[in-house]
């Protein structure tokens, strides 16, 4: 920060200009990729579903054929080339690696791509458009109402400070430096996933003497209902919205983090101490079925796109099944769906549990109990880690980023 300020002191000490991207830019838009024409391998499709906050995501990976690379020469990307989500998270960005190529440009992405490398790093325009004020300022501006659409008219005209090349490398310098530490704190977190995936798959995984029963056997299914996001508040009874499941919680819970009106709880589904709740709904195949065991000593309640376990097994030892292999499996036959996925509750009553002792139960409980606060616990463990780093990533990011404008 002192070698940035001298710079900033020396090389403009009145202020930087503030310029249209499209000064210092190319914008490219992206190709009606005909999916049809997905393949297994060959050339990556960068898609909005690609572009997360601040990175590329690998999953679900999509291919065009590699004959087709005469087709769509003019929208292949390049590495660095920064891409921005156009559609629904408008304003979203990430950054072209060279483990991304060969990969072509989808339509509702724009690729923005310097037109001169004397006036503008491109990794200064990433941190300046990762910052929230401009994807808020962008679905502001976007067109439509539950789908956003983002002009790159609107998108050209934006004006962003260009201060001298030495301050853009001391800036980029700085906020690499945070998020190059989040990203090994993050792959630290990732291998520890995959670890206590590992173990918890072996551990509850038995042989063939061990009874397989089924759900509806050992437990009953009950069906929530009502509740939407617009009745949640911050005191009155506890409830747990199922979109909570899926972002807010781990596999158990004593504490919610939502509550609601005394009358609205009256008419919810009760969910007693020990029971399952279990997000029925969701946008793709592995986070359908996702389960949360209440273990606080009051009722609370939920609401729709939700299932009640009521059972009297351990509920971690129910919870931490719901996230094995072999639960998966089960619930990908009885999922539906296409755009929204969904699994029917009374389905659940089919799927099939290995049911040792409550103390073999409890055992196996404790062990997963350890690499679960590692690793999923909110408050302690590399997830809060993370989160205290990206904090200060933001912090730094927009102090660096705020400058006193001059005309251009």
């Amino acid at each position: 920060m002192t070698k940035l300020d001298a710079l900033i002191a020396e090389l403009c000490p009145d202020g930087v200009p503030f310029v249209p991207l499209n000064e210092v830019v190319h914008i490219l838009n992206g190709f009606a990729f005909k999916s049809e024409r997905y393949a297994d391998s060959g050339i990556r499709v960068i898609r909005i579903s690609d572009v997360q906050k601040g990175r590329m995501s690998d999953k679900d990976l999509i291919f065009y054929p590699n004959d087709s690379i005469n087709e769509i020469k003019n929208y292949l990307l390049e590495e660095n080339d920064l891409v921005m989500s156009l559609t629904g998270n408008v304003g979203r960005v990430a950054m072209i690696s060279k483990n991304n190529l060969p990969a072509g440009l989808n339509q509702r992405v724009a690729c923005i791509r310097p037109k001169n490398n004397e006036r503008l790093i491109i990794r200064y325009a990433f941190h300046y458009f990762d910052q929230n004020s401009f994807e808020q300022n962008a679905m502001k501006n976007a067109a439509g109402g539950g789908q956003k659409n983002m002009s790159t008219v609107w998108l050209a005209n934006q004006r962003i400070p260009l201060p001298p090349l030495e301050i853009q490398r001391e800036i980029v310098r700085i906020l690499d430096n945070f998020t190059e530490l989040t990203a090994e704190l993050t792959a630290e977190l990732t291998a520890r996933r995959k670890q206590n995936n590992y173990y918890r798959d072996k551990l509850l995984t038995f042989g063939n003497d061990m009874p397989l029963v089924a759900l509806g056997d050992i437990a009953e299914i009950v069906r929530g209902n009502g509740l939407t996001k617009n009745d949640l508040q911050d005191s009155g009874v506890g409830c747990i919205h199922y979109g909570q499941i899926h972002t807010r919680y781990g596999a158990y819970t004593s504490k919610t983090i939502s509550y609601v009106r005394n009358d609205l709880a009256r008419s919810l589904k009760k969910v007693h101490h020990g029971n399952l709740i279990v997000a029925v709904t969701s946008e793709n195949y592995d986070d359908v079925c996702k389960a949360v065991a209440w273990l606080g000593k009051d009722d609370i309640v939920t609401g729709g796109h939700t299932a009640i376990i009521r059972h009297n097994q351990n509920p971690k030892y129910l919870a931490y099944y719901f996230q094995t292999s072999n639960f998966t499996r089960q619930k990908k036959k009885i999922a539906h769906g296409t755009k929204v996925i969904e699994v029917t509750p009374s389905k659940l009553c089919n799927i099939l549990i290995p049911l040792p002792t409550l103390a073999e139960q409890d055992r196996i409980v404790s062990i997963l109990d350890r690499f679960d606060v590692l690793t999923t616990n909110i408050s302690n463990g590399l997830p809060a880690e993370i989160a205290v780093r990206r904090k200060q990533y933001e912090h730094y990011r927009g102090k660096l980023l705020t400058f006193q404008s001059i005309e251009s």
